[in-house]
């Protein structure tokens, strides 16, 4: 029975251990309880806050932004591959290509 209760104390500190590395550093924190646990800790004034809303837009628009650039490129290297095998000739040779006729 001890060791029962040995394990159950050892479990609720290991928990403990794991709220407490999660809450208390935005690091580690992984999902939206977690992180408004760690804000709310700040104890931010509303204009601190508001501040801190116009950042985290101006990164997530930022990543949306690099996001799609990176879908235009894969979908753009897809163009270039399917033209390779299209005329049967190297990627590379597709740029050389495309950069002469962009230079004409």
């Amino acid at each position: 029975m001890t060791d029962i209760n040995l394990q159950n104390v050892i479990n609720a500190f290991d928990e403990l251990d794991f709220e407490n590395r999660t809450t208390k550093n935005l690091e580690n924190a992984r999902n939206r309880m977690q992180m408004k646990t760690y804000l709310s800790s700040l104890d931010y004034s509303l204009r601190r806050l508001k501040i801190l809303e116009e950042v985290v837009s101006e990164i997530v628009e930022e990543k949306q932004t690099e996001l799609v650039k990176q879908e235009h490129i894969q979908t753009y290297k897809a163009k270039i591959i399917q033209l390779s095998r299209e005329y049967k000739i190297s990627y590379q040779d597709v740029i050389n290509i495309m950069n002469k006729l962009k230079h004409q």
